[in-house]
């Protein structure tokens, strides 16, 4: 035995056999998370020339019968919420002073950019680049949104497009809308879930200083930012009573947010159509894509997920995100926007849209003659 070795230890070549079967491991281990994908998550994973993949993914949207393990804490935490919420929704109407109800929608605006253009379309989805004082400001809005830290948040969420609608989905819609809304926060997460999870690249995310900070100092940054100061606020500023701070600045906003970030995953994959693909059930819903901020247009995020529009379009009036977004590309704050070419989505529309698609039409160069010729056309001016 050599002299500086000890007994019991592991020789280099045993070591060398030992990486290269962990490597082996490693490769296997990839390779299963591949085969088990249902969707996209960024540009790089896309097997078709319009964005798609290649294998039938419909027999793998499913979800096994299984008891759920309920977590009584979430249940009583958000039962009381909701309560509150109505509480606080009687109130500003019959007793709230306009500033804690003008407070409140501030608050509701904030920290649903938080999580839109923040949690989901600059860090889960890399849509964008950011430089530091736009993302200390996400990151504040985000935290004031107290849906998880942000970190947390797009680790779920990549999972969430990479096992779209199978059980390794933490709200797989599958599972019915009250599931897909709020019931996945009241039970114990499918072990798939955890599995897929510790699978997904976030690297990136673990490079970001900021990103990095709020997550070690959420449980003193979150209370401070979504109930202590909003409570506050009105309490010190204009008098509020603290029943109505509290009930509509807090609650009421929280409650609602909270809720209409749940609609993406339960409304916006259940109700509206599918122009871009018709075999997966996230929907373009428009009532989504205004409580949101634009993250209603579904059909599109989940088939063009880089996209930092999450849209085709850029109406700034129904997808406020991407107003916002774009501003601070005018100033240099935000940069690298990634988009899909018109070409690439015509194909998509083409190939796997359900029809309902109107912006290519009658007398486009690719129309079908048969189609002309077969169309009937009344009122017709005469020549």
């Amino acid at each position: 035995m050599p002299p500086n070795a000890h007994a019991g230890a592991q020789s280099i070549t045993d070591s060398l056999i030992a990486a290269a079967n962990a490597a082996a491991d490693s490769e296997q281990n990839l390779t299963k998370l591949q085969q088990d994908s249902t969707g996209v998550l960024f540009e790089c994973d896309v097997e078709t020339t319009d964005g798609g993949l290649v294998k039938d993914i419909l027999p793998m949207k499913k979800a096994d019968k299984r008891k759920m393990k309920l977590v009584w804490r979430n249940i009583i935490a958000f039962g009381y919420l909701h309560l509150a919420a109505l509480y606080g929704a009687y109130l500003m109407i019959t007793s709230a002073k306009w500033e804690t109800i003008g407070l409140a929608y501030i608050l509701y605006a904030v920290s649903g950019l938080g999580i839109t253009a923040g949690a989901h379309r600059l860090w889960a989805h890399r849509s964008y680049k950011a430089k530091w004082p736009l993302r200390l400001i996400l990151a504040t809005f985000n935290t004031i949104a107290f849906q998880d830290a942000a970190y947390h948040w797009a680790r779920d969420h990549r999972v969430h497009h990479k096992y779209s609608e199978t059980d390794a989905d933490p709200h797989n819609a599958t599972r019915g809308f009250f599931f897909s809304h709020i019931g996945w926060l009241l039970c114990k997460k499918h072990p798939e879930v955890k599995a897929k999870g510790k699978g997904v690249d976030l690297s990136d995310l673990r490079k970001d200083s900021i990103l990095m900070f709020q997550k070690k100092y959420y449980m003193i940054l979150m209370p401070l930012a979504c109930f202590i100061l909003p409570t506050m606020i009105p309490m010190y500023f204009w008098n509020e009573t603290f029943v109505n701070a509290w009930f509509v600045a807090t609650m009421f906003r929280w409650c609602f947010i909270l809720n209409v970030t749940w609609l993406v995953n339960s409304a916006a994959h259940k109700f509206g159509g599918r122009p871009y693909d018709k075999e997966i059930s996230p929907s373009q819903n428009i009532s989504v894509a205004v409580l949101a901020f634009g993250e209603g247009w579904h059909n599109y995020h989940h088939v063009f997920p880089w996209d930092y529009k999450t849209a085709e379009f850029g109406k700034y009036s129904l997808n406020f995100t991407t107003a916002f977004i774009d501003f601070f590309a005018k100033i240099g704050w935000a940069y690298d926007l990634k988009t899909v070419s018109p070409e690439i989505i015509k194909k998509r529309v083409k190939r796997t849209g359900d029809g309902t698609h109107a912006t290519w039409g009658w007398g486009d160069t690719d129309q079908p003659k048969e189609e002309i010729d077969d169309a009937l056309i009344i009122h017709k001016k005469s020549e």
